[in-house]
C-alpha cells in the first residue's frame, strides 16, 4: 500500500512516522513550502499527544527541545487569579505536557522522518493542486508540473487545504470570529512557577503567555506571547498568511498597558523582535472526511480556535488512529471509515467546545459576573464550578487523565 500525504507539517509528518511504525513504509509526502523551516512561535503538546510521540520513540527528543509545562493558570483582566491547576505528570498523567517552539517540534519530526524514510520521500516545493481516483488508485497533480500515484491520499495541507477544497468546492473561506491574534517570542526570565502557562483577560481581549525553553545560564527563557483582541465586526478579515509580520505599534496600543505584579506584558512587547498577525478562524465540522481513497487530517479536517492548546495534539492523534486503521483493516475503504468514525465526532466536539472557550470559560464568567474585579474568587463562582469546567473540557478533548492512562495503546503489534 502506497500512501500519499499532502502536507509536511506536524500532522503530515506525524502520520508518516505512525505509518512506518505500523509497518507501512511506502509513503510519499508533498510539502508546498520550499523547505522544512524552523519558523513560528510556541505551541503546547498535551499529554494525549505526548503519549503518541513517546510511543513513536520521540520522548527524549521532546524533552530536549521543549519545556515540561507544570501549571495552567487563568487570570481576570485585572490580573486576579481565577483558577490554576497542575499539568502533565504533576496532574496525574503518565506523560508530560510540553510547551515547545513549533519549529523545533517540526524539526524533531523532520529528522525522525529522514531517519526512517530518507530525504527522497519528502518532496518540498510540491503543492498538491488536485487529485483523481479510480477503484484501485489515486493520482495527484503537483504545482509546477508532475504527478504522483498511490493507493491512498491524505490531505494534511492545513486550514486552506486544496484537498478539502476539491471535496467541498462550495465551502468558501474559513470562518472568522472577529478576533485578531498577534504572536511573538521574547527572551526574559520566566514568571510564576517558571513553567506556568498563563492566560489573562477574556475572549475579547486577552494574553496567553508561557515559556517554551528551559532557562539559560542567565535565568532567561524564550517566552511565547499570544495577544488577542476582538476588533470591529465591520473590518475586513486580516490577512490569512501565517507568515504575515507587522510592526509592534498596533500591539503596543492595544496591550501596552497590561501590567501586573507577576508579569509586564508591555515590556514583553518591547522585547519581542518580530510580530506575526493573523485572524482566529475555524470551520464548521464536516459531514464526512473520506471519499473513496481520499481523506483529511489535522487542520484540513477540523481547524479549530487555538483554545485549550489542542490543534497540533489533535493532528498527532489523527495520524496515529489513521495509521492503525490502515494497518489493521481489511480494505482501504474500511480503514478510512474506521478512522473517520473514531476521529470525526471527537474532533467536532473539540471544535464546538473551543467556540465556547473550553475550560477557559471561567474567564468569561469572571468578566460577566465581576467586571470590576473581586476580592475572593469564591464570591464569583459556586463551589466546584471551576473544577467542573476544567474536567468537562478534558473529557471532551480526550485528555482526561484516568481515561488516557488506562486506554489501550494505538501501537500496532503484529503476530
Amino acid at each position: 500500500m502506497k500512501v500519499l500525504v499532502a502536507g509536511g507539517g506536524i500532522g503530515g509528518l506525524s502520520l508518516a512516522l505512525s505509518l512506518h511504525a505500523a509497518g507501512l513504509d511506502s509513503v510519499e509526502v508533498f510539502e508546498a513550502s520550499a523547505e522544512i523551516e524552523e519558523v513560528g512561535v510556541g505551541i503546547n503538546v498535551l499529554p494525549h499527544a505526548v503519549r503518541e510521540l513517546t510511543e513513536l520513540g520521540l520522548a527524549e527528543g521532546l524533552a530536549a527541545v521543549g519545556l515540561a509545562t507544570g501549571e495552567f493558570a487563568m487570570f481576570s483582566k485585572h490580573g486576579q487569579r481565577i483558577w490554576a491547576e497542575p499539568r502533565g505528570v504533576a496532574a496525574g498523567y503518565r506523560w508530560p505536557q510540553y510547551s515547545i517552539h513549533r519549529g523545533r517540534l517540526l524539526r524533531l519530526l523532520h529528522q525522525a522522518f529522514l531517519e526512517k524514510f530518507g530525504p527522497e520521500r519528502l518532496h518540498t516545493g510540491c503543492r498538491v493542486v488536485d487529485f483523481s481516483q479510480d477503484a484501485t488508485s489515486v493520482s495527484v497533480r503537483l504545482a509546477g508540473g508532475g504527478t504522483a500515484e498511490g493507493h491512498v491520499l491524505v490531505g494534511a495541507d492545513g486550514v486552506h487545504s486544496g484537498v478539502r477544497t476539491q471535496l467541498y468546492p462550495d465551502e468558501g473561506a474559513p470562518l472568522w470570529n472577529g478576533i485578531t491574534m498577534w504572536r511573538a517570542v521574547a527572551r526574559t526570565k520566566p514568571f510564576l512557577s517558571g513553567a506556568t502557562m498563563a492566560i489573562v483577560g477574556y475572549f475579547g481581549k486577552r494574553a496567553v503567555l508561557y515559556p517554551i525553553t528551559t532557562p539559560a545560564d542567565d535565568g532567561s527563557a524564550l517566552i511565547n506571547i499570544v495577544l488577542e483582541a476582538k476588533l470591529a465586526e465591520g473590518r475586513p478579515m486580516p490577512r490569512q498568511d501565517w507568515n504575515h509580520t507587522v510592526e509592534a505599534d498596533e500591539v503596543r496600543a492595544l496591550f501596552g498597558s497590561m501590567r501586573f505584579e507577576w508579569i509586564d506584558v508591555g515590556r514583553l512587547i518591547e522585547l519581542a523582535e518580530h510580530w506575526w498577525q493573523y485572524p482566529m478562524v475555524d470551520r464548521d465540522p464536516l459531514p464526512r472526511w473520506s471519499f473513496g481513497r481520499v481523506t483529511l487530517l489535522g487542520d484540513a479536517a477540523h481547524p479549530m480556535y487555538p483554545v485549550g492548546a489542542n490543534g497540533a495534539s489533535q493532528a498527532i492523534l489523527d495520524g496515529r488512529v489513521l495509521a492503525r486503521a490502515l494497518a489493521l483493516q481489511p480494505t482501504i475503504e474500511s480503514a478510512l471509515h474506521a478512522y473517520e468514525t473514531e476521529r470525526a465526532p471527537a474532533t467536532a466536539a473539540v471544535v464546538l467546545a473551543n467556540r465556547q472557550v473550553g475550560a477557559e470559560q471561567c474567564m468569561e464568567l469572571a468578566e460577566l459576573r465581576a467586571p470590576d474585579g473581586f476580592e475572593r474568587v469564591e464570591d464569583v463562582f459556586e463551589p466546584g464550578e471551576l473544577e467542573n469546567l476544567s474536567v468537562d473540557y478534558k473529557r471532551k478533548a480526550g485528555f482526561d487523565p484516568t481515561t488516557l492512562n488506562e486506554r489501550a495503546s494505538l501501537t500496532v503489534v503484529r503476530e
